[in-house]
C-alpha cells in the first residue's frame, strides 16, 4: 500500500471506497467470522462459570479453539479443490456457513453440567468450521481487493467481525438474564444469525482468478510454504505475528470470569458493551480505516499496539475498583476501540504478505499463528490469573505485549531497506 501522504480529494476517494457493493460483503463476511468466536468462548465461559465450573477448567476449555491455530493444516485442499459449481471462494464459504448455522444451533440440546462431553465436541465442530470459514474469507478478501482496497476492506471487515462479536457476546448475555430465554434459546438464535453470512456469499461475486490453480495437492502443500519460507527474514516476520497481540488476547480470555467476580451482572455487562461498546466499535472501525489508507500499515501497527498495551492496563484499574459503573463502561469503551483498531492493521499487514497463488494456505498459516496466544497461552490464564489475582495477571498482560511492539521497528527496517528490491508478495506499507 502506497503509504505517502495522499493530497487532493484523498478524503472523498476515502469515502467512495466505504461506500461501495465491495464493502458492503466485507461487513456481512465480517459479521459472520466474528459471530462463532464468542459462543465458544466468553460467552460460554460465562455460562460455564454461572454452572459452577472453577476457573482452571474454564481456562482449559479454551483448548476447543485449537482448530484455530491449525487451519493451515487443510488451507491447501481449499487452495485446491472446488467442492461445488458456486466458485472457488464463494463454494466454501458457503458450506462452512451452513455447517456452522447447524453446529450452533446444536448447543441448544446440551447442557454443560449434564451433557459435557457433548458440549466439548460440539465446540470443537464449531471452531473447526469457524475457522474453515475464516481461511477462505480470509482469501476471499485478499484476492477481491486491490492493493489501495486492502486496508480499508480490512479495516470494515474488522467493523463487521466485531459486530458479530457483539451479537454472540453483548446480545447473547443480554438475551440469557431474560426471564423469557435460556442459554439454549440463546445458542439457536445465534445459529440462525449465520444467515446473514449465507446471504452475503450468495449475493458475493467471485474474485478474478490472477493464477491458475496447484497444479496438483503435493503443489498445493508444498508450494505456499516454500515459497514464504525462501523470503529473507520469514522467521522474525512469524515471530511478530506470534506476539503482537500475545497481552490482548490473554487479557480477553478472562474478561468475562473477571465480570463474575467483581458482581457485575450480565445485563449490566451487556449493556455497557452494547451501547458504548457500539459507539466505540463505529469510530474504532472507521477510524482504523482512515489512519491505514493514510499512515499505511506499519505506522498503524506502532500507534494501535502502543494503545493496546493502555487498554489492556484498563483492566488493572477496573480490578481494583470492583463493581464501578463509570470505570467499567470507560475499560470497555476503550479496549473496543483499540483492540479493533489493533486488529485492522494485524490483518492488512498480514494479508499484504500472501502471495495471491497460494492465498488460503498462507493466510491460514499467518492467522493460525495469530491464534496461538488466544488457545495456547490462553489455557493458562485461568490458573495464572487464580494465582496471582486479577490486578498482577492484567499488569503481567500489559508487559508481555512489549517484545511484539518492539519487533515493528526491525520489520520496518527490513521493508526499507527493500523497498526498491521488487519480490513475490505486496508491500509491507
Amino acid at each position: 500500500m502506497n503509504t505517502e501522504i495522499r493530497s487532493g480529494h484523498w478524503l472523498l476517494d476515502f469515502v467512495k471506497l466505504l461506500v461501495g457493493p465491495k464493502m458492503l460483503v466485507m461487513l456481512l463476511t465480517g459479521f459472520a467470522s466474528g459471530l462463532p468466536l464468542l459462543l465458544t468462548g466468553s460467552t460460554l465461559k460465562f455460562w460455564l462459570r454461572e454452572e459452577g465450573l472453577d476457573l482452571s477448567t474454564i481456562g482449559f476449555f479454551s483448548l476447543v479453539g485449537l482448530p484455530y491455530t491449525l487451519k493451515f493444516l487443510w488451507a491447501p485442499f481449499m487452495d485446491r479443490f472446488i467442492p461445488i459449481d458456486f466458485g472457488r471462494r464463494r463454494s466454501w464459504m458457503l458450506i462452512s456457513q451452513i455447517a456452522l448455522l447447524l453446529t450452533i444451533s446444536a448447543i441448544a440440546l446440551t447442557n454443560p453440567l449434564t451433557h459435557f462431553p457433548s458440549v466439548v465436541f460440539l465446540c470443537l465442530l464449531i471452531t473447526f468450521f469457524s475457522a474453515s470459514q475464516d481461511i477462505v474469507l480470509d482469501a476471499y478478501r485478499r484476492e477481491a481487493l486491490t492493493d489501495e482496497e486492502l486496508g480499508i476492506g480490512s479495516s470494515i471487515f474488522i467493523y463487521g467481525y466485531r459486530l458479530g462479536m457483539l451479537t454472540s457476546g453483548a446480545l447473547a448475555l443480554f438475551l440469557a438474564d431474560q426471564d423469557l430465554f435460556s442459554w439454549q434459546d440463546v445458542y439457536l438464535i445465534m445459529g440462525t444469525c449465520m444467515l446473514i453470512g449465507i446471504f452475503a456469499t450468495w449475493f458475493a461475486q467471485e474474485p478474478t482468478r490472477e493464477y491458475p490453480l496447484p497444479a496438483s495437492l503435493q503443489e498445493a502443500i508444498v508450494g505456499p510454504f516454500v515459497e514464504f519460507f525462501s523470503r529473507p527474514h520469514a522467521i522474525l516476520i512469524l515471530a511478530f505475528i506470534l506476539l503482537y497481540k500475545l497481552g490482548d488476547s490473554m487479557g480477553s480470555e478472562m474478561i468475562s470470569p473477571l465480570m463474575v467476580d467483581l458482581g457485575i451482572s450480565k445485563t449490566q455487562y451487556a449493556m455497557v458493551v452494547k451501547l458504548f461498546g457500539m459507539i466505540a466499535l463505529i469510530a474504532g472501525g472507521l477510524l482504523g480505516g482512515l489512519v491505514i489508507y493514510r499512515l499505511g500499515i506499519i505506522r498503524s501497527l506502532w500507534i494501535f499496539g502502543i494503545l493496546q498495551m493502555v487498554s489492556t492496563a484498563g483492566f488493572v484499574v477496573l480490578a481494583m475498583a470492583g463493581n464501578h459503573v463509570l470505570v467499567l463502561t470507560a475499560v470497555i469503551a476503550f479496549e473496543t476501540i483499540t483492540s479493533g483498531l489493533g486488529q485492522t492493521a494485524y490483518v492488512a499487514f498480514m494479508a499484504s504478505i500472501t502471495n495471491k497463488r497460494f492465498t488460503a494456505t498462507q493466510y491460514a498459516l499467518l492467522t493460525s499463528l495469530m491464534g496461538v496466544p488466544r488457545v495456547i497461552a490462553g489455557s493458562t490464564t485461568g490458573i495464572l490469573a487464580d494465582w496471582v489475582g486479577w490486578e498482577v495477571f492484567y499488569a503481567f498482560c500489559t508487559f508481555i505485549a512489549l517484545p511484539g511492539l518492539l519487533l515493528i521497528g526491525r520489520i520496518a527496517k527490513i521493508e526499507a531497506n527493500d523497498a526498491s528490491r521488487e519480490t513475490s508478495y505486496s508491500r509491507f506499507k
